[in-house]
C-alpha cells in the first residue's frame, strides 16, 4: 500500500563515529545507542561522547535501556547528547515518564494480545516499537514476527508504531506495506558483525524505505 508520508528511519546499535556519520549520510532520521552491558552493541556515556561530540547533529539520538536504574539513565542524560529514551525491558510507565524526555517503549511481540497490551500499558509513550520475541535475547536477534498481527491496531495507533525485528533491505518494503507503521528500526540487518555497520546495507535499506 502506498504511503502519503515519510517513514521515520532509525539505525540502532551504533558503536563508532564512522558508523554514525555513515548512517546520517545515508539519510537516517535517528541513531540508536545501546546502554545494556550484556549486548554486543553496548556503549557507555564516555563512548557516546567520543562518537558524537565532534560529529554532525543531523539525526535524533536515542538511548536504549533495559531495566536500568535511575542513576544509569541520568548519567547518560548528563552528557547532553540524547534527544529521546527507549526502554526495552519491564520498566513501568511512571519510571519512563519521570525523566521528562520523549520516549519509545519497546514490546516483544508474542501474539496480537501482546501488541494490544503494549499500547494500553504505555499509552503515554511517543512511540511503541514492536520487536520479535525471543526467550534468549532482548533485541537485535535478526528475527521477524508475523506482521499480520498488527492488524489489531487502529490508524491512530499505527501513527505511533515503529516496526523492528529482522528487517533488511530485502523485506522492508513488504513490512511497510503490511503494517503501515510510523517508522522502522534496524540493527543486525545492516551489519557486517554485531556492532559494526555495513555502509552498503545501510544505503540499500534506507533507499528502499524512501522508495515507498
Amino acid at each position: 500500500m502506498a504511503q502519503d508520508r515519510k517513514i521515520w528511519i532509525k539505525i540502532c546499535g551504533i558503536t563508532t563515529a564512522e558508523d554514525a556519520e555513515s548512517a546520517m549520510n545515508c539519510g537516517a532520521d535517528a541513531l540508536g545507542f545501546v546502554f545494556f552491558q550484556k549486548s554486543p552493541r553496548a556503549v557507555d556515556a564516555d563512548k557516546l561522547r567520543s562518537i558524537l561530540e565532534s560529529g554532525r547533529n543531523d539525526a535524533d539520538r536515542v538511548a536504549l535501556f533495559v531495566n536500568p536504574t535511575r542513576e544509569e539513565v541520568e548519567k547518560v542524560l548528563e552528557t547532553g547528547l540524547i534527544d529521546r529514551l527507549q526502554f526495552h525491558g519491564n520498566e513501568d510507565q511512571q519510571f519512563c515518564n519521570s525523566f521528562g524526555m520523549p520516549q519509545i517503549q519497546a514490546s516483544r511481540v508474542r501474539d496480537s494480545q501482546s501488541i494490544k497490551d503494549a499500547f494500553k500499558k504505555y499509552d503515554s509513550a511517543d512511540m511503541i516499537l514492536l520487536d520479535a520475541y525471543s526467550r534468549r535475547e532482548i533485541g537485535g536477534t535478526g528475527q521477524t514476527f508475523d506482521w499480520d498481527l498488527t492488524k489489531v491496531l487502529s490508524e491512530s495507533q499505527l501513527r505511533k508504531t515503529v516496526l523492528a525485528g529482522g528487517l533488511t533491505d530485502l523485506n522492508v518494503l513488504k513490512a511497510i506495506s503490511t503494517v503501515r507503521p510510523f517508522g522502522v528500526d534496524v540493527s543486525s540487518g545492516v551489519e557486517v558483525s554485531a556492532g559494526k555497520k555495513d555502509l552498503y546495507k545501510m544505503k540499500c535499506f534506507i533507499e528502499g524505505v524512501k522508495s515507498v
